[in-house]
């Protein structure tokens, strides 16, 4: 009998993953919710499609998994979404299957946890307290310099995040989340933490036998944080191949998830350079692949796609062990934005280097290569103000993800 693979999707991705597990020779079944189930999967890489309700909770996916495993056998349990990768854990322990723990996949996820870990190991990180105890808040906001962010814990991107430039309008935040009377908004769901001004980068990584085997390192044009609450184009593009800020990032990269103790699968950390003098702090770090195409464009500037090496990653055997592709050096970059219409048509934008558009409706987004930092950087540039001028819509700032 086929090995058994199943993949839990809350969202629409990971068409990659699934065909490459197809690829391997595994029994593919995507667990995903009823209203996905009409979006453009994979279908001729997915053996069997399971639903659950579009409000379900993570047990009811767990009951879903539990009960595909009693007409075939499960070899692995993958979540494929960062609000997926606690409910695998869950549906792993629960058929006693090997993979992260929920434990272990939480220091990934509670950004609470995460910087506890990183701190006590000694990677920077912005000053941070839990929302706990009033006593310790009152006494973190007068010893650590406003302004503060007050963000979820569990959330992704920037999806939640208040930024407060004094006590009181902490104090008003963390009230209101109190007064709404529910778990999910309680104030200890919440950190509150130093606003560092400065470049965010981000580090996607290949983890093999607790090494990373290969990363991209990249730069955000406009943090996420900016795009998500004042609007306008994301941008990321590759960072220098030998440059201090690339080499001081692998570096510290490595020995992030070396203290996270994480051992084999994909990541994608996030890292802030100060402005002010120039240190790096660990934002985030997470075990999938990061959103907004950022596996399209490692796989055109550097030689691999991040959702097909997770999916050999998850595959491999004895009889058939990972290896990585031939890697390469190039350059890439990305420019993306909530469009005014169902679908832009951008047809009149026909550069060379453009290698990839985005075909997801209410959206418009081009992926660029090139050998040199320079073309990029410059198509960047001039694709941010057409994409202003001719579609760019703003849409109200979300407390959460909820789709």
């Amino acid at each position: 009998m086929k090995k058994h693979i199943v993949c839990i999707a809350s969202e629409h991705k990971g068409n990659e993953f699934l065909e490459e597990a197809h690829n391997a020779g595994w029994h593919v079944t995507l667990v995903t919710r009823k209203k996905l189930l009409d979006y453009p999967w994979a279908w001729t890489a997915i053996n069997d499609a399971r639903t659950v309700e579009d409000d379900a909770f993570p047990g009811d996916y767990v009951r879903v998994v539990t009960n595909i495993a009693g007409s075939r056998p499960i070899d692995r349990v993958v979540g494929l979404d960062e609000f997926d990768v606690l409910t695998a854990a869950m549906a792993r322990e629960h058929l006693n299957l090997p993979g992260m723990s929920r434990s272990q996949a939480l220091r990934f996820r509670d950004k609470l946890t995460m910087r506890g870990i990183a701190a006590n190991a000694g990677i920077p990180c912005p000053q941070f307290t839990g929302a706990f105890n009033a006593e310790e808040i009152n006494q973190f906001l007068s010893e650590v310099p406003a302004p503060w962010i007050v963000k979820p814990r569990h959330e992704v991107s920037a999806f939640g995040i208040r930024k407060c430039e004094t006590a009181e309008e902490v104090w008003n935040v963390l009230t209101d989340l109190d007064n709404r009377n529910n778990w999910r908004d309680h104030p200890s769901q919440f950190l509150i933490e130093r606003f560092i001004k400065g470049r965010v980068f981000h580090v996607d990584s290949v983890v093999v036998n607790g090494k990373v085997a290969a990363c991209g390192v990249s730069q955000y044009g406009t943090t996420p944080f900016e795009v998500s609450h004042y609007g306008g184009v994301f941008t990321s593009s590759i960072v220098p191949y030998g440059s201090k800020e690339r080499k001081a990032l692998e570096k510290l990269n490595v020995e992030l998830l070396k203290t996270f103790k994480y051992e084999r699968g994909v990541t994608h950390a996030e890292f802030l350079q100060s402005e002010a003098d120039g240190k790096l702090y660990l934002l985030e770090v997470a075990c999938r692949v990061g959103g907004a195409y950022i596996a399209n464009v490692l796989e055109h500037a550097c030689g691999f796609n991040l959702w097909r090496e997770w999916g050999k990653l998850e595959t491999e055997t004895p009889e058939t062990p990972y290896s990585l592709p031939k890697l390469r050096k190039d350059f890439a970059g990305i420019t993306l934005a909530l469009a005014n219409t169902d679908e832009p048509d951008t047809s009149h934008y026909d550069d060379i280097e453009i290698v990839y558009k985005v075909k997801k409706p209410k959206h418009v987004g081009l992926i660029f290569h090139s050998t040199t930092q320079t073309r990029i950087d410059e198509l960047i540039g001039i694709y941010t103000e057409r994409i202003t001028s001719d579609f760019l819509a703003v849409a109200p700032v979300k407390e959460r993800y909820d789709d």
